[in-house]
């Protein structure tokens, strides 16, 4: 069982640790995710481990509640169709405006244990010889410590290489470590992970050509979304992409955005005459 007060402290807490709204009736979701803590921390009840939450502001035991109450769900290539339209048509876009700074920054946002921002750096690598030379930045980012830990690490399971991972791109990019599958040094240094909450202050982050923040959104609510879109919007540069998840979408939140459709994927565009920060273009 879980108090009512203890709810709505760890309502309270991933609201503003991560953006994600629990909302009242998810309370079995809370004890799911949170009793296995319990009883790593050889505390006697979910009670006694909020009580132990109240006495610090901030502790590893926080960053822990915060990760077991975030989804991390993620695959390769996501979708599929987003990243056809990426290389048939987004990133030839983007290319051609950037050649003369031959420099290219992409964020995926809420990347989880890496699979996004990996997927686009193969594609990057299998697609688009030319790039060989630019500087290419991609930054990963999420709430989550221990995803973020997964990430750099490069290991996967063989489940998690199901999914989604064409067989070439296996054998090509990876290689076997015991019983986990560990990819190859030229795509992992390709990315950069940091943790950053979408809600929290955003550090080291250049004007982005492309960003991606996918089925993130989906746990927020209008306010959040309205405040996490104009955020995006300042770091996004006037020509830049931005790429949500099939279910989300700027209209009626923000309408400094308008939806580019690429066949069946929406990707936004700013409008003309936004206001945009200044710094990388």
């Amino acid at each position: 069982m879980l108090a009512e007060q203890d709810f709505r402290y760890i309502q309270d807490l991933v609201r503003e640790r991560a953006a994600i709204v629990l909302e009242p009736g998810k309370e079995y979701l809370a004890v799911t995710r949170l009793d296995p803590l319990v009883r790593r921390a050889g505390l006697g009840s979910l009670s006694e481990l909020v009580a132990a939450l109240r006495e610090e502001q901030t502790s590893a035991l926080h960053e822990e509640v915060v990760d077991a109450l975030t989804t991390n769900e993620t695959t390769w290539f996501r979708d599929v169709y987003p990243f056809e339209s990426l290389r048939s048509h987004v990133l030839p876009d983007l290319i051609e405006r950037k050649r003369l700074s031959r420099t290219l920054f992409i964020w995926s946002a809420g990347c989880s244990s890496g699979q996004e921002p990996y997927s686009l750096a193969m594609l990057i690598r299998e697609d688009f010889p030319e790039l060989d030379h630019w500087q290419i930045s991609i930054v990963g980012t999420d709430v989550s410590a221990a995803m973020l830990v997964r990430a750099r690490a490069g290991l996967y399971g063989q489940i998690e290489v199901n999914r989604g991972l064409p067989a070439h791109l296996l054998v090509k990019y990876f290689h076997r470590v015991g019983v986990r599958w560990e990819l190859d040094g030229r795509i992992r240094s390709m990315v950069r992970f940091q943790r950053q909450s979408l809600m929290g202050p955003w550090a080291n982050l250049p004007l982005m050509d492309l960003v991606l923040v996918r089925n993130v959104m989906i746990y927020f609510d209008t306010a959040t979304k309205r405040q996490v879109l104009g955020r995006v919007r300042d770091v996004l540069a006037p020509h830049g992409y931005l790429l949500l998840g099939s279910a989300e979408t700027t209209l009626h939140i923000d309408d400094a955005f308008q939806r580019h459709g690429v066949g069946p994927t929406g990707w936004y565009r700013r409008k003309q005459g936004s206001p945009v920060r200044t710094g990388q273009g």
